[in-house]
């Protein structure tokens, strides 16, 4: 997973050295036409041009139809994506590529966390989406619209979504374990307090139904509470202070208490293994932007579809949202930009939202019926899009740093994973921040 009132809010934006990936920029392309040797694409076989783009995890453009929709208004175009599955496979890669300035997609998304590091480092291989022809500042939040422009005033990303988050539950395994199913009350439960969520987790331990857990993994308790922190891996100075954040520790110990007492999986998010626990309803909750109901409903299967809920998570946080960008090396640049531009539109922001769950950062979009009054088929009858409206306008603003991501990375799938396979908490910290600062070249 931040999208707050646009007239008391601001983000602050740390430059840092850039990092040099490894590997191919390789995924599953689907209609695809003939690609250049440096990966960008060209005409197919019918004369038309395929633009590819580059993406990671979910991001529903083609869920939502919106590539089927921009075809037919444009019929000398074919659309075609490449997607890894987790983005710390996917932008060291990107990152090298673009270092090279060869084998970049026509256009390549890049998530929050790295969006500083390029917008410092890379602006110069990527185009000035400002100058497009029907890109429009006031499109965006302010402050979303920042964190993608250089200090000399480059536009080198358009913003698709932000990551308001909530809880999403099960109300079938609620049921089962003797706790409330309505959201209004399961939110009364934990308002204010990771702690009371936790408690909540030892409450549904009590009476389980047979092999599930309370929570899917100790990295998306760790990841919700940290996004509920103005400061965590960096202060406004751009000083990396993880280790002697305070909030960080307390977000690192009271998942430590969590997995030691089995409410979370011993499982890596958006893993195959973490994927079949989703398909075979092995737990009953999870921290909740609105793209993770994308999630939910590309990994679950037909009988889970209208047994989720969506909750006010204990405290208001933001996880997630990304970026487009045209890489200036493509060989379509201006239809890549075109469709940038289209695809990031407040109108098609709302029909992401509406298909995929991916929250508008478009502010005009905030009011709109289409959005207050949104429903999901994983969650039924629910209006959650006045839960997530809501939580986009308290989400704290956050510092965000170069290496947020490899911070984050370390804390969950080399800290507090450990706990669950039987580390203490003191030496899944201790391994943690060896692995974080290993790799943070200190």
């Amino acid at each position: 997973m931040r999208a707050r009132t646009r007239t008391s809010r601001r983000v602050v934006v740390l430059a840092a050295v850039a990092s040099l990936g490894a590997g191919l920029l390789a995924g599953c392309a689907d209609d695809g036409g003939n690609e250049g040797s440096d990966g960008s694409s060209s005409g197919d076989s019918k004369g038309k041009t395929t633009i590819t783009l580059g993406l990671f995890g979910t991001m529903g453009f083609k869920e939502a139809g919106l590539y089927a929709e921009y075809e037919k208004l444009n019929p000398h175009i074919k659309i075609a994506e490449n997607v890894i599955e987790r983005n710390e496979n996917y932008y060291p890669a990107l990152v090298n590529h673009l270092t090279t300035n060869s084998g970049l997609q026509d256009v390549q998304a890049v998530e929050v966390a790295n969006i500083a590091e390029v917008t410092a480092t890379q602006s110069a291989k990527l185009q000035d989406m400002s100058k497009v022809s029907g890109v429009n500042k006031s499109n965006w939040l302010d402050w979303k619209w920042a964190q993608a422009t250089t200090k000399d005033g480059k536009t080198v990303g358009l913003g698709t979504d932000v990551g308001p988050m909530a809880i999403c539950y099960r109300t079938d395994l609620y049921q089962q374990a003797g706790l409330p199913t309505d959201p209004a009350e399961v939110g009364k439960l934990w308002a204010g307090d990771w702690n009371k969520f936790v408690s909540v987790g030892e409450r549904f331990k009590a009476k389980a139904p047979k092999g599930t857990f309370f929570m899917d993994s100790p990295g998306g308790l760790i990841n919700a509470i940290l996004g509920s922190e103005e400061e965590k891996f960096y202060n406004s100075s751009g000083e990396v202070i993880y280790k002697s954040n305070r909030a960080v520790k307390a977000a690192f110990d009271l998942t430590a208490k969590a997995a030691q007492q089995g409410l979370v999986q011993a499982q890596t998010q958006f893993q195959p293994a973490w994927d079949q626990t989703i398909a075979n309803n092995k737990f009953a909750t999870i921290a909740c932007p609105p793209w993770m109901l994308g999630t939910l409903k590309g990994k679950s299967k037909p009988e889970a579809f209208g047994k989720w809920a969506v909750a006010v998570a204990p405290k208001s946080a933001n996880w997630g949202g990304s970026f487009l960008t045209v890489p200036s090396s493509g060989k379509n640049v201006k239809e890549a930009e075109k469709l940038v531009a289209w695809l990031t539109a407040p109108e098609q922001q709302i029909k992401l939202f509406k298909v995929q769950g991916s929250f508008p950062s478009a502010p005009s979009t905030y009011t709109s019926t289409d959005v207050t009054g949104a429903k999901n088929e994983m969650t039924g009858d629910q209006n959650i899009g006045a839960i997530f409206a809501e939580a986009a306008k308290s989400a704290p603003v956050q510092v965000i740093g170069a290496k947020d991501q490899i911070i984050q990375q370390g804390l969950s799938d080399n800290g507090v994973i450990l706990v669950t396979k039987g580390k203490s908490p003191e030496e899944a910290w201790k391994t943690a921040t060896k692995t974080i600062d290993n790799n943070l070249d200190k």
